[in-house]
C-alpha cells in the first residue's frame, strides 16, 4: 500500500528525501515558506505548496495529521523546527521524524515528542571518516549514538576460517548477519560457514567492539 509523507523544509535534506520518496513512488507533500522552493518541487512532489508549518491552522488546512509520515527538514531555524514538531504531535501526526543541528536540539525535539531525529551532517561526516580510516570498510550505517553497521571485507587473516573458528561473536561481541559473496547474499550464516578473502561481512554491534575487531583482526 502506498504510503502518504509530508516534507516540511524544501533545503538541501528535505528536497533529498522529497526527490527519493517520489522516486519510490510515494506520495509526498512538500511544504515551504520560500516560494521559489515550492515551484522546483511543485513538478517532483504529489503536492507542493507555500505555507508556514508554525501556523497551526495552516497544518490543519493541509490535512497533516492524515499523513502516515511527516518529515520535519527545516534548517537553520531550530525555533521554527521545535514549534513545528510540536504543533505536528499535537495534531496527532503519528510519525514525525526531525532534523537536528545539535545535541541540545535533538534533546529539546524528543522531549516535546519527535519519534525519530537525525543529524544528516554529523552521521554522514561520521561515515565518511570511518570508511577513510579503514582500508577494509566499505560501508558504515550508524544505527544509534553506540551501535552500528558496517560492511567489512574480509582479508587473509579471516578468510579460509569458518564463523565458529573466528568466535567473533565471544571475542568481539559482534553478530555477522549476513555474507555479500560476489552476486549472492548470505543471510543469517551459520557457525560453519566457511569465510571466504573478498567475502563483505555484515556485521553489527556497538562502536568500540567494532574499532577493536578492525584493529585487531583487519589490519
Amino acid at each position: 500500500m502506498k504510503k502518504s509523507f509530508a516534507v516540511i523544509g524544501l533545503g538541501r535534506f528535505g528536497g533529498s528525501i522529497c526527490r527519493t520518496l517520489t522516486d519510490e513512488g510515494m506520495e509526498v507533500l512538500a511544504i515551504d515558506v520560500n516560494e521559489e522552493r515550492v515551484n522546483e518541487f511543485s513538478m517532483i512532489a504529489s503536492h507542493a505548496v507555500v505555507g508556514d508549518s508554525t501556523d497551526e491552522t495552516v497544518l490543519k488546512s493541509l490535512g497533516i495529521r492524515n499523513f502516515d509520515h511527516v518529515i520535519v527538514a527545516i534548517g537553520d531555524d531550530i525555533q521554527s523546527s521545535i514549534l513545528t514538531t510540536l504543533i505536528l504531535k499535537e495534531l496527532g501526526v503519528s510519525r514525525v521524524t526531525a532534523k537536528a543541528q545539535n545535541d541540545y536540539h535533538e534533546k529539546v525535539l524528543r522531549k516535546i515528542g519527535a519519534d525519530h531525529v537525525v543529524h544528516p551532517e554529523r552521521d554522514m561526516g561520521r561515515r565518511i571518516a570511518h570508511n577513510m580510516t579503514s582500508s577494509n570498510v566499505v560501508d558504515y550505517l550508524e544505527l544509534s549514538d553506540e551501535h552500528s553497521i558496517v560492511e567489512i571485507v574480509a582479508n587473509g587473516k579471516i578468510g579460509g576460517h569458518t564463523i565458529m573458528d573466528l568466535d567473533i561473536r565471544k571475542k568481539y561481541g559482534l553478530n555477522i548477519v549476513a555474507i555479500k559473496r560476489g552476486e549472492d547474499i548470505i543471510v543469517s550464516p551459520q557457525a560453519g560457514e566457511m569465510i571466504n578473502v573478498n567475502d563483505v561481512l555484515i556485521v553489527i554491534g556497538t562502536d568500540n567492539d567494532i574499532d577493536r575487531f578492525e584493529h585487531k583482526v583487519m589490519e
